[in-house]
């Protein structure tokens, strides 16, 4: 596409009023954060209806002896329940759709709990004054109580999420053939220009439209679909094609959208369950560096300051998860004059740009320090695939045009480290393999995460703080 054309699509893009507002902008709160409502309901319902159900049943059995609110071993059961129900998948989309399913596992979950906790203290003869008779009525009450909860829930999953757990948008050059889903609709002929893979800016808007949605269903011209699926793949969310082509044929695909045949394309890189233990990994580590920050933020600030007497901080518009755009923090290194916003031109040996003060920086990977920051408030990750200025280069090539499976990184969180970092894939990138060898890294880091994985790559990082590349 000519310069003069490309420049035009993108005037007239950001001219039009968005489709939908971005999900940054919106108050109404999302399908995931009432998903999370509902979890953490039905976690305080049923450990309070264990709670409740021994008290219960000791009115029921007087004589029979019984635990008060708060003993220990009460609450062992009780939070062992929750912990088994968790981890057999009781807390998830699922039990949202199928509330007998959930209450299966949760009664299981209660029964195998209830095992435990019984050849704990009675195996043991842990010192307990309690009847087995009790304790047996007391578990069977509080079955019947997480009954009772879990009904609850499903009139308020009912009621919060009318129309299905799950948010759904469909991106459609023919909004009208498929008003009948009932999803929303983004017309992707006013949209456009998201196929035109070198302009960041449009991937940010069509980043922060969908962040929202659970699932993006993609109906389009066969013509346009390679450029739209690179584009989705690096949303993060689930995408899955539309193939109304197909439809007569009666092809069996990997799901079924209320009678429209789709192919999934791209899937969530991480269950709930997975999310919240990277970020509790990522928020213990920050914690636990805290003071040492403080120190050093307090060193390197009066340093910096008395050496130029500039600003402290280096603040650089970076691509993050799902393509959209954040503001990255670091230790200026460079001389305020010469500040490098759009990253264009990478940092050589000996750079003139470099303070005294801000060489140092970055040989001891220093100057990274500040982005705890962004971990601490979620746009990074402590482990990921580094993240990058949009007019980073390669041989003069701007890294998505070097390989268009650059995108495909922003799946996951960036990190302050990463797996293509502690292989020693740091430093100016001079070449196109330089880029492409990270490219390569970060996809392989992503389609093989663990936490013990990220554990591994963070010890690592402590012998590659100080690297030849580090400049």
């Amino acid at each position: 596409m000519p310069l003069l054309e490309k420049a035009s699509v993108a005037a007239d893009v950001a001219a039009m009023p968005l489709f939908d507002e971005p999900c940054q902008q919106r108050s109404t709160r999302s399908k995931a954060h009432r998903r999370m409502q509902l979890y953490l309901t039905m976690i305080a319902a049923e450990w309070l209806a264990i709670q409740l159900g021994f008290k219960v049943a000791a009115w029921l059995r007087p004589g029979t002896g019984w635990m008060e609110l708060g003993e220990p071993l009460l609450l062992s059961l009780a939070t062992l329940h929750v912990a088994l129900t968790f981890q057999l998948g009781g807390y998830g989309v699922m039990t949202l759709r199928r509330w007998t399913m959930g209450l299966r596992i949760a009664l299981s979950a209660l029964a195998l709990a209830a095992m435990l906790v019984f050849g704990i203290g009675f195996a043991w003869t842990l010192a307990v004054d309690l009847s087995r008779i009790y304790f047996i009525s007391g578990v069977a009450v509080s079955a019947v109580a997480i009954i009772g909860a879990r009904v609850m829930v499903r009139l308020l999953t009912r009621r919060m999420l009318a129309d299905g757990p799950i948010e759904v948008i469909v991106i459609t050059d023919d909004p009208a053939s498929v008003t009948t889903l009932g999803y929303r609709i983004i017309d992707a002929r006013r949209f456009r220009a998201v196929c035109d893979l070198d302009n960041p800016d449009l991937l940010n808007m069509l980043g922060w439209t969908i962040c929202r949605a659970d699932r993006v269903l993609l109906s389009c011209q066969a013509a346009d679909r390679a450029a739209w699926v690179t584009a989705l793949k690096g949303s993060g969310i689930d995408v899955e094609l539309l193939l109304p082509e197909l439809e007569p044929l009666g092809i069996l695909s990997i799901d079924r959208h209320r009678g429209r045949l789709a192919a999934c394309v791209s899937r969530r890189q991480l269950a709930l369950r997975d999310r919240i233990a990277k970020r509790m990994f990522d928020l213990a580590v920050v914690f636990a560096l805290l003071p040492l920050m403080l120190i050093v933020l307090i060193v390197v600030s009066c340093a910096i300051k008395l050496d130029d007497g500039g600003p402290i901080f280096f603040v650089q518009r970076r691509i993050g998860q799902g393509n959209r755009f954040f503001d990255l923090y670091k230790f200026r290194t460079m001389r305020a004059d010469r500040l490098d916003h759009a990253g264009g031109r990478s940092t050589m040996r000996a750079d003139p740009r470099l303070t005294r003060i801000g060489g140092f920086l970055r040989r001891t990977s220093i100057d990274e320090l500040p982005q705890l920051f962004n971990v601490l408030m979620g746009s990074m990750s402590i482990v990921g695939p580094r993240p990058h200025a949009t007019g980073s280069t390669a041989e003069d090539q701007l890294f998505w045009a070097v390989d268009r499976r650059y995108w495909l990184r922003h799946a996951a969180k960036p990190g302050l480290t990463g797996l293509a970092q502690v292989r020693g894939l740091r430093g100016a990138t001079d070449t196109r393999d330089a880029i492409v060898r990270r490219i390569q890294a970060d996809l392989e880091y992503i389609a093989g995460w663990s936490l013990w994985r990220d554990i591994r790559i963070l010890a690592a990082t402590v012998g590659v703080l100080v690297h030849v590349n580090a400049y």
